[in-house]
C-alpha cells in the first residue's frame, strides 16, 4: 500500500485509473464535485473503489463541511450550515450550540454513509483571529479555543454516530493565516506563547483518529519550511506538544502554498513525518510520479490507518429528525 490518497477524474473510474490504482494500491481516495452526480452514481463509484481495493474498510474521503465547502449539493442532498452558524448560537446558548453541531454532523454523516463515503474532512479546529483570511473565517468555529474545541468535539461525535470518521484540521492551526494557502504561502510570526491559543483545540481533541496538516510557515518553530514539510513541526509540535498519535495526512499538496513538483512535495511530506499524502486533482502523470517516488506505507502509519477505520461506530439516527433538531436549535440565535 502506498502512503497516498488520490483524487478521481470524474463520476466513474476510467480504465487508466482502474489499472493504475490496482497496481499502486493507494491508502484511500478523496471525492470532489466532479465525482458527484446522484445517489446511485456515487454509491456505484464507491462500491467500485472498494471492489478494486478488496477492502470494505477503505478510506473514501470527502470535504462535506457545509456552507461554501460542500461537494454533495442540493437538490440531490440537503444543504448544511458552516461553522459560523454554531459559533453564533454558542454566543447566547452554548449547550444548544453543541447539540446543534452534533446533530448537524450526524446528519451529514448519514448522507455520506448512504453512498459509501467513510471519512469526512471535518471539523476545522482553527482558532480565528481578527485578520484571518476569509477562506478560514467563513468556515471556522470561532475565536475562543475552548469554544472551538467543544463544537469540534460535538462534530466528531456526530460523525461517529453516523458511521463516519472525522478529520481534525488544519494542524497545528490555520487561524493566523492572512492569505489563502490555496493561492499563497502564509507566514505566521506569532510567538510560541501566542501560538498556545492555536494549539489548544488540537490538544483537547488529540485522541482524534485522523488529522490534517496546514501549509503554513510558523516562524517560532521553523522559519524555512511550512508545517506539512517540517519535521520540527510534525514531530515536536503535532506529535509532541499536541500529543496527536492518529493518522496524519497532508492538506492537498497541489495547493499553491507549496512549491516544487508533485513528487518532490509528496516525498518531502512523508520524510517530514506525515503518514499519508493528499493529492486531489487526478492528474495521471503526477499520480504516476508520486507513486514512483514513495515507498510502501510504513507499518506504524498503516496501523494508524487501520485503527482509524475500525473506530467507526454502528450507524444511528434519522436524517429528517436530526435536521429538524438542528434547525430548531439554530433558530434560537
Amino acid at each position: 500500500m502506498k502512503p497516498v490518497i488520490f483524487g478521481l477524474s470524474g463520476p466513474t473510474l476510467t480504465d487508466a485509473e482502474r489499472g493504475f490504482f490496482a497496481e499502486v494500491e493507494p491508502a484511500g481516495y478523496i471525492l470532489f464535485g466532479r465525482n458527484v452526480a446522484t445517489r446511485g452514481q456515487l454509491r456505484a463509484l464507491t462500491d467500485a473503489l472498494r471492489d478494486l481495493a478488496g477492502r470494505d474498510d477503505l478510506a473514501i474521503l470527502i470535504d462535506q463541511e457545509g456552507g461554501r465547502v460542500a461537494r454533495m449539493k442540493p437538490p440531490e442532498w440537503p444543504a448544511f450550515p458552516a461553522g459560523p452558524a454554531f459559533d453564533a448560537l454558542y454566543e447566547i446558548a452554548p449547550i444548544s450550540a453543541i447539540e446543534a453541531a452534533r446533530a448537524n454532523a450526524q446528519a451529514i454523516a448519514l448522507t455520506l454513509y448512504e453512498v459509501g463515503i467513510t471519512v469526512d474532512c471535518l471539523p476545522l479546529l482553527d482558532v480565528a483571529q481578527a485578520d484571518t483570511t476569509e477562506a478560514i473565517t467563513s468556515r471556522a468555529l470561532g475565536r475562543e479555543p475552548m469554544r472551538v474545541a467543544a463544537l469540534g468535539r460535538a462534530m466528531l461525535d456526530g460523525l461517529a454516530r453516523g458511521g463516519v470518521v472525522g478529520v481534525v484540521k488544519h494542524m497545528p492551526g490555520h487561524g493566523r493565516a492572512q492569505v489563502d494557502s490555496h493561492h499563497l504561502l502564509p507566514t505566521v510570526a506569532a510567538s510560541e506563547e501566542e501560538l498556545e491559543i492555536d494549539l489548544a483545540p488540537f490538544i483537547a481533541l488529540k485522541g482524534a483518529a485522523m488529522g490534517m496538516t496546514s501549509h503554513i510557515v510558523f516562524e517560532a518553530w521553523d522559519r524555512d519550511r511550512p508545517a506539512t514539510l517540517s519535521p520540527i513541526v510534525i514531530e515536536e509540535i503535532i506529535r509532541g506538544r499536541i500529543g496527536f498519535d492518529g493518522l496524519l495526512m497532508t492538506d492537498d499538496i497541489d495547493m499553491k502554498a507549496l512549491s516544487g513538483t508533485a513528487a518532490n512535495k509528496a516525498a518531502g511530506a512523508i520524510a517530514a513525518g506525515c503518514d499519508v499524502v493528499l493529492d486531489c486533482w487526478a492528474r495521471m502523470d503526477e499520480m504516476v510520479d508520486i507513486a514512483a517516488c514513495l515507498g510502501e506505507m510504513a507499518p506504524r502509519s498503516r496501523g494508524r490507518l487501520d485503527q482509524a477505520m475500525v473506530s467507526r461506530r454502528p450507524v444511528e439516527g434519522d436524517l429528517d429528525a436530526l435536521i429538524a433538531k438542528r434547525d430548531a436549535l439554530l433558530g434560537q440565535a
